[in-house]
Parts: C-alpha cells; sequence; structure tokens
C-alpha cells in the first residue's frame, strides 16, 4: 500500500472516530485537510527522540503523529525563518516527492534550493564555485539529507528538520513532526510553511491565502520517475 493509500484509508476511517481527537483545536489548515493529507501519517518504526510526538499506534502497526504538535512546530518554525533574509535561508531536498515542494516554498519566500543530490563541500568547501552560505537550512528528512545536516552541523548553521517516526535527532535544532515522504503530505507542510513565513514577514495579511494553490505544491511523478 502507498502512502498516499495510507493517508486516504487512515484520515477516512478510525483516526477520525477517536473520542479524544483534537475536536475544536484551532489548526492553520482545517484538521480534515491535514488528515486526509496524510501529515500524521508515520512509519512502522519509531525512535525515541520520536515518541513526544506519537499520537498513538495503529493496529496495522503505524504509528500516528500527533497533527496539534505538528500545527505548533509549523508555527514556530515559521516565526523563526522569518527572522532571516531570504537569500540566507536553504531548503535540502533529496527525496524526490520533496522536489516540487521545496521549489515551490523557495519561489515565494526566496530561499535557496538545494534540489536532489547534496554535493559534498556545497557549504563547507569555499573553492567550490557553487558553494552556498546559508544562515539557516531546512532538510525534508535528516537520514535522506544526511550529507546538508554534516556540513550545517560543521559550519554552525541552524538545522529545521521535517521528522516521521522514525527519524533521530541527531544534528538537529528544531523538529517539525510530519509525514515526511508521502507526496500530498509534504506540499501541505511547506504550502503552510510559505504562508506562514510570509505572513510573519508582513508581506502576506494574516487573512489572506497564498495566490499559488496546494495542488502547485504536490511532486507530479510519473510511474518511470519513481522506478528510476
Amino acid at each position: 500500500m502507498t502512502e498516499d493509500e495510507l493517508s486516504k484509508n487512515e484520515s477516512e476511517t478510525k483516526f477520525e472516530s477517536d473520542q479524544d481527537a483534537q475536536i475544536g483545536e484551532e489548526f492553520l489548515l482545517p484538521r480534515d485537510t491535514l488528515l486526509s493529507a496524510g501529515v500524521h501519517i508515520g512509519t512502522r518504526m519509531k525512535t525515541r527522540d520520536m515518541e513526544p510526538f506519537i499520537y498513538r499506534v495503529r493496529p496495522d502497526g503505524l504509528f500516528v503523529l500527533d497533527v496539534k504538535r505538528t500545527d505548533e512546530r509549523i508555527r514556530t518554525a515559521s516565526k523563526f525563518l522569518a527572522r532571516f533574509e531570504k537569500s540566507k535561508v536553504a531548503v535540502a531536498a533529496t527525496r524526490l516527492y520533496a522536489h516540487e515542494p521545496v521549489k515551490k516554498y523557495c519561489a515565494l519566500t526566496g530561499a535557496i534550493p538545494l534540489i536532489g543530490r547534496f554535493i559534498p563541500g556545497l557549504l563547507t568547501n569555499p573553492q567550490y564555485i557553487h558553494r552556498v552560505d546559508p544562515e539557516i537550512i531546512v532538510v525534508c528528512d535528516p537520514r535522506a539529507d544526511s550529507q546538508a545536516i554534516k556540513e550545517a552541523s560543521k559550519m554552525g548553521i541552524p538545522i529545521v528538520a521535517l521528522c516521521s517516526t522514525d527519524n533521530e535527532f541527531s544534528g538537529v535544532d528544531f523538529v517539525i513532526p510530519t509525514n515526511n515522504k508521502g507526496r500530498r503530505a509534504l506540499a501541505v507542510v511547506f504550502w503552510l510553511l510559505a504562508r506562514q513565513v510570509l505572513r510573519e514577514r508582513g508581506e502576506l495579511a494574516s487573512d489572506k491565502e497564498l495566490q499559488v494553490p496546494i495542488e502547485e505544491f504536490e511532486a507530479k511523478i510519473s510511474k518511470d520517475d519513481e522506478e528510476s
């Protein structure tokens, strides 16, 4: 079963009927929207680091993240990211499904997109012609983006990371607990980050929405791309 199928199944069945779910809470997006995107869907593995962010475990063994914590962390990360100059924020995306969301986020906010394989020395080698010098970096998956974390840590650059239930925090300064593998989930999270950063900067009114819909943040990937 794919991540998208898992997301749909979860949002339509047991999670929404849990009597102790956070009904009535105010979220950045309607709670049902977050659930239908699978933002809360984790993996069948959990680390000790991620235990505080886990809401429950499903009968099929999948760990489920607390969407309230995800919402809170997106708000906090956005406030922090908005403090930096646009050109001093970098976003690393090694995973295929993260490429398009990161491109859209960077196009809207002015951040530097680091898409695909992270070239060793990109942050640390002063002689590398394409070297970048951010003051903060966002990574989509600490495991897939381990080289970015390694170099940012060496350079003393703060690291914000999207973390699922199977991630560890080594080298990470701030965690956003979320499904960091699902196509729709990544689109929603980066759409929210873009909107909130622009609102925090005063470039978008608090009652206004992005002109770019969430659907345009979502990766459009063919079967050939997935198999390559």
